[in-house]
């Protein structure tokens, strides 16, 4: 289930983007009839909504590594704290410079075939210094490539809860409050301010109830977290309705309740195989696909402007040059150790695990 979750969220967020960014969507949104302009409005105002998904999953798969129940223990903390945020660091770093360099040299390819407002211009030195460091929303520099924000915000998140078992040490019982008050909090109140949306506890809604979901399952509890994360989502659905939320909340319920690990048509069925290979690649193509997109958009318009069909098959293309950048530069960038095995290379007693 988590495999299938980010293969399609990450398939929706790409298609967002391309829906939203560059004159191939313009030309395709305008001159291809009533159906395709409701689609790619669809995709527009609707799709971007997937990023709630990598939040919970995000808060779900940080608890199951650092925290995986409200009083495991974390004596390696505080001492540990350094190497722990640096490691994550790591693991993010080498794709998203990748990502920013392919998104400087396609922008200017770009500006060389076409003249399109949707084409950025040239970066200063204080927006690639701003952009490296993953502060650019904060620092109010223009963002490189779309996207990119999610990764600054991943590892403030991250960082939150390292920080809170760094500080957890010879209090384990105060735990739980504390997550369920932060979560909380943002659900209430940071959430619902739109200023706040470049830091962390505007989105520690969604990831506090991945933290939750992967409690309900590790604890012989899910019935109490599993009512904890219903009760603050409806809460907060009351106080504003958010779909964002909406979605984040339904997400979490899903992984709380277990949903999906007894379904053997995904778990051995056809679709394993693809599944665990859009799910692996997730990461490369969700920051590779805008730079490809700028490349290619540039080529399909300068040669053929007028053209709808040739658009929207310039769409395609797109997508399909993402997926197979992004899946080569996860080959490229994964260790041995970390690469999952292919099916052939598992041991038969292995075939029927998840992971």
């Amino acid at each position: 289930m988590v495999d299938l979750a980010k293969a399609m969220a990450s398939q929706l967020i790409v298609w967002h983007h391309l829906a939203l960014y560059g004159p191939m969507s313009d030309v395709v949104g305008d001159r291809m009839g009533e159906l395709t302009t409701t689609l790619m409005a669809w995709l527009v105002e609707q799709a971007r909504l997937a990023v709630q998904v990598f939040l919970v999953m995000g808060g779900f798969l940080a608890a199951r590594s650092m925290l995986p129940t409200p009083d495991a223990p974390t004596g390696a903390f505080p001492r540990a704290l350094p190497g722990v945020l640096l490691r994550r660091w790591q693991r993010l770093a080498p794709l998203y410079g990748v990502a920013l360099l392919a998104a400087v040299v396609c922008a200017a390819l770009a500006r060389a075939l076409i003249d399109s407002p949707a084409t950025p211009e040239a970066p200063t030195v204080w927006q690639v210094v701003a952009n490296v460091l993953m502060l650019q929303d904060v620092l109010g520099q223009e963002a490189l490539s779309a996207g990119i924000w999610y990764v600054a915000v991943d590892l403030q998140l991250f960082a939150v809860l390292a920080l809170l078992c760094a500080l957890r040490t010879g209090c384990r019982w105060a735990t739980a409050p504390v997550i369920v008050a932060l979560t909380a909090v943002s659900l209430l109140w940071f959430n619902r301010e739109p200023a706040l949306d470049v830091w962390a506890p505007y989105f520690l809604g969604a990831y506090g109830l991945g933290v939750m979901a992967q409690w309900a399952n590790a604890t012989g509890q899910r019935r109490r977290w599993t009512v904890a994360i219903m009760v603050l989502t409806a809460l907060a659905l009351l106080v504003e309705w958010r779909s964002r939320l909406a979605l984040a909340g339904c997400v979490a319920l899903v992984l709380a309740l277990g949903i999906g690990q007894n379904w053997r048509w995904l778990a051995l069925g056809p679709l394993r195989t693809p599944l665990a290979a859009f799910s692996r690649i997730s990461y490369a193509v969700f920051l590779l696909h805008y730079p490809v997109m700028l490349a290619v958009g540039a080529v399909f318009y300068r040669a053929w402007p007028d053209s709808p069909p040739l658009q929207l098959l310039g769409l395609w293309v797109a997508w399909a040059v993402g997926l197979a950048v992004g899946w080569w530069l996860e080959r490229q960038t994964s260790t041995p150790a970390r690469r999952p095995p292919s099916p052939l290379q598992r041991r038969p007693q292995q075939r029927h695990q998840i992971g």
